[in-house]
Formats: C-alpha cells, structure tokens, sequence
C-alpha cells in the first residue's frame, strides 16, 4: 500500500422483506463499523447479508486500494479522498461531493446507497456502503466506533 491509510469497507445489503417493521428496525441496527483487528495500513470488508441474518463476515485483508471505488492523492501530509459510486444501480448520482481532505489523524465515514431490480424476478435488492478510512497511523482499534472527524452521506430515499 503506498498511502498510510486504514480502510474499513463495510457493506450491507438486503430485500423487501427488511423494509418495515420489526426487520427493517433489525436491519438498521447492523453496524456501519467493526473494531479493527490491528491498526497497521491494511483494506478490511465486512459484508453483512439479510440472507446470512446479517452476521458479519470478514473478507481477507489486504494491502492493495481498489483504485476503481476509491481515489487518494497525497501531498504535504494532507490525503484528499473521492470515493467512486461505480454501481450501475439507482439512484444515479449526477452532482457529487468534492474529495475529502484529511490531515494525519483524522478519518472519515462515507455512505451511499442503491436499489436495484434482480432480472430473475424482477424485485429489488437494496445496499449500503459505508466506508471508513484513518489517514496514519491507528492506536485505538475502536477508532471507527466513534464520531468521524468527517462525515460524507450521500444515501437516497430508495423506493
């Protein structure tokens, strides 16, 4: 990883059946972030599925930065980050926020969120994906539990 960053990916992803009552309450108490297992430059995924009872599951840690959802640029000790909405799937987001510039020691929560209709059947799936990224180095592995120096939220009303 060239960039001293922290990244936690953290994606949800459900149906219909937890868009009301008592499983859409069950829905939005999953956690948008998890205790890291280390603070060493590292990419983390935690995937939690409606179909899986939304328990997490970790994906394999690694050192590389898919350049395809997220874009950093260092200089002088400030990361300007964007993150990509590369899902073909509602809502289209036209007007996108400007990149986020941390200092060393800050990090950031981004949100968005889609809809799409499965052509099996024709019903939709629904996602939200959180990212939480530390610019340097990260003492307190509960870092992402806690208040984000930045917070992005581009989640959409989804039909």
């Amino acid at each position: 990883m060239d960039v001293d960053v922290v990244v936690q990916w953290v994606r949800t992803e459900w149906t219909k059946a937890s868009r009301g009552g008592a499983e859409a309450a069950r829905r939005n108490a999953v956690p948008e972030a998890f205790a890291l297992p280390h603070g060493r430059p590292a990419v983390h995924e935690v995937i939690q599925l409606e179909w899986c009872d939304f328990e997490p599951v970790w994906s394999k840690e690694s050192d590389s930065i898919d350049r395809l959802r997220l874009s950093l640029l260092e200089s002088d000790d400030v990361l300007a980050v964007q993150l990509q909405d590369t899902m073909h799937a509602a809502p289209r987001r036209w007007n996108r926020p400007s990149p986020v510039r941390l200092a060393r020691g800050e990090w950031l929560r981004w949100q968005l969120n889609h809809r799409w209709q499965r052509p099996r059947d024709g019903a939709y799936n629904y996602e939200l994906t959180t990212l939480n990224l530390a610019y340097g180095p990260v003492s307190d592995l509960k870092l992402f539990l806690g208040k984000p120096t930045r917070h992005v939220d581009e989640r959409a009303r989804l039909r």
